[in-house]
């Protein structure tokens, strides 16, 4: 009853936008991040937008999601290394400095979850399906944790394991891939839960059992575009469908 095609055995979660509200906080980061440095270049530039955030990084691994926007802006920059400090003006270097300014709001204020997909999680746990977050996000743990639905999640893969094993950011599927490796199943068998266009698009590029999308800003109709099978506003709406 939990609103899946038969066949499904295990559920592939995104964590931030689908379980934790911490969208938000991202997209908080990332704006100061860059209309920073976007203002030092050209004080008339635009700012960035919620729009921006939606289509060229959310989702994204952190490095992919500053390459993309600054392409959208036609802004070029050196890759620099991971080592970079917050002030280098690299790819890098600018990705460090969005993880500063999150974890400092994370410290502060903690995490929020959707009330609404924890008791989806729990359903699907009591369910027999196991569980895994499928995230770009390199602090997983630490907001799993923060959340307080570590013991719901079976396996994790996050940024820290998406660079030690050399997978490919969404909207590719490789960590999607890797989540139902881990546990145990093909992709028929799994279906992925997504807020992210570049997420649903990474669901249907893997050939997953079932895809679903999760409106939080209002693109019901890009995520169906992008491959999502069914969209819904929280994840308890697909308890109160199978019903």
């Amino acid at each position: 009853m939990l609103g899946l095609p038969d066949g499904i055995r295990v559920c592939l979660f995104d964590m931030d936008g689908v379980l934790t509200r911490t969208a938000t906080v991202h997209m908080a980061a990332w704006k100061r991040t860059f209309d920073e440095f976007l203002r030092a270049r050209d004080p008339q530039a635009p700012e960035f937008s919620q729009l921006d955030y939606n289509r060229y990084v959310d989702g994204k691994p952190r490095a992919d999601g500053v390459r993309d926007f600054l392409a959208s802006r036609g802004i070029t920059l050196p890759e620099g290394t991971p080592e970079d400090p917050p002030a280098a003006q690299t790819v890098h270097g600018i990705g460090r400095r969005k993880n500063e300014l999150l974890l400092t709001e994370l410290e502060e204020n903690g995490v929020e979850v959707y009330p609404g997909s924890m008791t989806y999680l729990r359903a699907a746990k009591e369910g027999g399906l196991a569980t895994a977050v499928v995230t770009a996000s390199a602090n997983g743990e630490q907001v799993i944790a923060a959340g307080g639905f570590a013991d719901l999640i079976d396996a994790r893969v996050d940024g820290v394991v998406t660079a030690r094993e050399g997978l490919r950011g969404k909207p590719a599927p490789d960590t999607f891939l890797a989540g139902a490796r881990a546990l145990g199943v093909e992709p028929s068998a799994a279906a992925v839960f997504e807020d992210a266009l570049a997420g649903v698009a990474a669901g249907r590029a893997g050939d997953f059992g079932f895809v679903v999308g999760v409106d939080r800003v209002g693109q019901a109709d890009a995520l169906k575009e992008n491959g999502a099978d069914v969209v819904v506003t929280d994840l308890d709406q697909l308890l109160e469908d199978a019903t």
